[in-house]
């Protein structure tokens, strides 16, 4: 009769060990979930430098700070990649006509390597107005 009342325990205590685990399983998981909302709070307004937010010294016609326009600073930037690229083709064929005219048996001359550091500084300044269309 002892084995019927130690395997009631043994069941018992596996029982409790079973829900333990559980328990710690399930806080473990759900832990991190309720953190996270409490670590979420609004950004703070930002205040006013002024109390109805206008500089007092500002000029009286300007009632709205300005803004950007972005359209016209992408046109902007449109028009100055376009000239640097037109820039970029005559430099090209400048050197182009350059090297055909060069012995093939003589040295490179120094304005040819000029040349080619002034288009590869230019191919560069064009690259960077590329990037900033993108």
């Amino acid at each position: 009769m002892g084995d019927v009342t130690g395997g009631a325990n043994m069941t018992e205590s596996r029982r409790r060990l079973l829900m333990t685990v559980v328990g710690a399983v399930g806080f473990l998981t759900v832990e991190p979930v309720l953190s996270c909302q409490h670590r979420q709070t609004r950004p703070l307004p930002t205040p006013h430098p002024y109390p109805n937010g206008r500089d007092p010294n500002a000029a009286p016609g300007n009632d709205e700070p300005s803004r950007l326009n972005r359209g016209a600073i992408e046109e902007e930037n449109l028009r100055r990649l376009r000239a640097e690229a037109a820039k970029l083709y005559e430099m090209a064929g400048e050197l182009k006509t350059e090297v055909e005219r060069t012995d093939p048996h003589a040295t490179v001359s120094v304005s040819l390597i000029k040349k080619t550091q002034e288009i590869e500084k230019l191919a560069k300044q064009i690259r960077g107005l590329a990037k900033g269309l993108s």
